[in-house]
This record gives C-alpha cells, sequence and structure tokens, in this order.
C-alpha cells in the first residue's frame, strides 16, 4: 500500500472501500463509475470477499442492504439515472438505519444526458432524492488520495451512525489519474460494526438508541430476533402508528447526525488570512478554482478559496464566518446552480453571492475563473 502508484479516481475510491473492511459489492456497470465494479471483482474473491453483478441499479441496491444486515461492509456504485433508481431503497436504508455506501460519479444530466461527460448536477439528488424527512452525509473529493480517504470515511460513518453515506464524485475526479502512496491498512482508523449491548435475556430492543442516539442493531445470524422495515417503528423494530414515536423516530435520525455536525464537516481555506473576495468550490472544479485564485493572487486580487469536501451537512457555520469576513463570493459549478442556493442562504445576506454555471460538458477552464474572479471584484454582475 505504501508504494507510490499512478492510480485513477474511480480505483482510489475502490481501494479505500477494500481498506475500511469492505467485502461486497453489488452494482450494475455505469459510464463514468464502471472502474470502481471492475476493481472490486478483481480484489474481493481474493480477499473473502463477493461481488455481484445485478440485472439493474434497483436489485444490485437491494442486495447491498441484504448484505449489511447478515453482517458485511457493503458498497455500491453508479452515476446518473442508476443514481435516481436506487432512490427508493436510499430512504428504505435511512428509515431502517442500515449502513451503506453509494458512490455517485456524476455525468450530464437529465436521464441518459451525456454518459462520459462530467458534471455535478446531482448535488441537491444526494440531499432531496429520496422522499420524506431524512439526514444525509455526502462527501465530495477533490484528489486521486482523497477519494481514497473519503470512501473510508464514508464508510467509517455509515458504519458509526447507521446511515447510508454518498460519495459524491464527478467524472473528473473519478477518471483522474494521479501518483499516490496511500497509508498501510494497520494504520487506517476502521469503525467496527456496532453490536448488541444486551442479550435478548436482558430485554434487547433493536432500536433502543445508545448514548450517541444510534442503535446498536444486530446482524442476522447473531441469535436475535430482528426485524426490518421502511414503516416508522418503535425500539422493537415493529411498525407503529403512534404520532410521538412517529415524531421520536424522526427527530432521532436527524438530531443523531446534527449533534455532530462540525466534527464530521470537512473543509479547507486557502488565501483566506486577508481576503476580502472567496470562492466556494468543491469536487473536480475546486482543482481548477485553486489554480485561478493562484493566478488571481499574483495578479494583486485579494481573493482566497473555501474548498468543501464536506458537501451534506451543508457547512453553514463556515460560510457564515466566511461571508462576515469578504465582500463577494463566487461559486462555480458543473452545474444550472445547486449548492450556490445553499451559500446565498447561509451568507445571511453578509456577501455577495455569484454563481458562475456551465453545464455543455466541458470543465472550467482556469482562465474563466479568473475572469469572473476579476469581475467579482470589479463587482460586476454579469
Amino acid at each position: 500500500m505504501s508504494e507510490a502508484r499512478l492510480i485513477q479516481g474511480n480505483e482510489a475510491c475502490a481501494q479505500g472501500a477494500l481498506a475500511a473492511g469492505v467485502r461486497f459489492f453489488g452494482g450494475y456497470p455505469i459510464t463514468p463509475s464502471t472502474e470502481i465494479a471492475e476493481t472490486m471483482a478483481q480484489k474481493l474473491p481474493g480477499l473473502g470477499g463477493k461481488f455481484i453483478q445485478m440485472e439493474d441499479e434497483i436489485a444490485s441496491m437491494g442486495v447491498v442492504l441484504g448484505a449489511v444486515l447478515a453482517g458485511q461492509k457493503a458498497l455500491t456504485a453508479t452515476s446518473g439515472p442508476g443514481f435516481s433508481l436506487k432512490q427508493e431503497l436510499i430512504g428504505y436504508a435511512a428509515c431502517a438505519e442500515i449502513p451503506i455506501v453509494i458512490v455517485n460519479v456524476q455525468r450530464v444530466g437529465p436521464s441518459t444526458g451525456q454518459p462520459t461527460s462530467p458534471s455535478q448536477g446531482d448535488v441537491m439528488q444526494a440531499r432531496w432524492g429520496t422522499h420524506g424527512d431524512h439526514p444525509m452525509i455526502a462527501l465530495s473529493p477533490w484528489t486521486v488520495r482523497e477519494a481514497f480517504d473519503a470512501t473510508i470515511l464514508a464508510v467509517n460513518y455509515s458504519e458509526r451512525f447507521r446511515t447510508p453515506v454518498i460519495v459524491l464524485m464527478d467524472e473528473i475526479v473519478g477518471h483522474l489519474r494521479e501518483k499516490v502512496v496511500l497509508p498501510e491498512v494497520k494504520d487506517i482508523e476502521i469503525y467496527p460494526r456496532r453490536v448488541p449491548k444486551t442479550t435478548r435475556a436482558q430485554g434487547y430492543e433493536p432500536y433502543r438508541p445508545d448514548e450517541d442516539m444510534v442503535p446498536n442493531v444486530a446482524d442476522f445470524g447473531q441469535g436475535y430476533h430482528i426485524h426490518v422495515t421502511g414503516l416508522i417503528h418503535d425500539e422493537t423494530g415493529f411498525p407503529s402508528g403512534s404520532p410521538k414515536v412517529t415524531e421520536d423516530a424522526i427527530r432521532r435520525m436527524h438530531e443523531k447526525i446534527m449533534h455532530v455536525q462540525d466534527e464530521i464537516t470537512h473543509f479547507e481555506e486557502f488565501f483566506m488570512e486577508d481576503a476580502q473576495y472567496a470562492v466556494v468550490a468543491y469536487g473536480g472544479t475546486a482543482r481548477t478554482a485553486y489554480e485561478a485564485v493562484r493566478t488571481a493572487r499574483d495578479q494583486g486580487l485579494k481573493v482566497g478559496m473555501v474548498r468543501l469536501m464536506t458537501i451534506w451537512p451543508f457547512a453553514d457555520k463556515i460560510i457564515k464566518k466566511t461571508a462576515k469576513q469578504v465582500k463577494a463570493i463566487l461559486v462555480p459549478e458543473l452545474n444550472y446552480g445547486q449548492l450556490v442556493g445553499e451559500v446565498e442562504r447561509a451568507a445571511g445576506g453578509n456577501a455577495r453571492v455569484k454563481l458562475l454555471a456551465k453545464y455543455n460538458t466541458e470543465i472550467f477552464t482556469p482562465q474563466e475563473l479568473v475572469n469572473a474572479i476579476e469581475n467579482l471584484c470589479a463587482g460586476v454582475d454579469e
């Protein structure tokens, strides 16, 4: 693991999953995520794991949920329309508190769209794609090495909070090749599967929350009586129509994530010490934004950058702090405008927020972003 190598973002993502203890992959090949499935198919048998290609994305989501309930850490990967098909069972996982990681390597949509072209058009679908009130964790890496690290984080968070976690990659990072040195597995912190703290004789209830508001649901086959359902349920796991049970269940699903929001909000700041303007970027676009900010700095413009790796829950505190420091914020996105609305909301009127949208299958060039930064600093709206 510790030798330098030239690998692709998708391959690094798969390697991260394996390092985190994932031993089951169920999926269906779809550009531009297919290399994740290929890597898992190659590596899992040698580690005692299982790989299965299902007939579609719905079935592949179903088998990974089954594998998790049977005791395995599991992963699935997809893109665009496949991510849409997975949404119902992502909601099931949220309600039944099944820890699962879904990798979405974004491409241009809607529908079949442009299958091989980069996009960041699934930001809102990652948060709101499945119906009802539920929390969501989504991480967006910007380098090949971070694709590895973010996937480990995703597996750990899914296990720790018993919730679905999305690795929201894009085609840029997924198909990028970089020289990386990966850590030894023995040096990686791995969160283990939660286990019951009481026996059946002691009155074990699978959905009774622990001190951190997360239940210790037993895996199937451990000798516990477990009922899993997508219906709102009480601490026994069986459905309940009680208004109080419903309110308590939905509140706890949110609070188990929100009370650790500061801990799981990962971001980086560049050149922000004296910045009067800021660029907020994520994923592959952040790579171009960083180069553009450096160029603008060389031109004497006092601009900095905030790079978000945690997309959901949204980094409200970070953006609010940034907005109070600067005059204006530029948000470049490979979509028609999605995260910019959250930036504007969190900024709370403390700074002007400007969208730079691109959705024609091409990525931003550094000069496009430099021009946008110059206009931002000059107060030009268009």
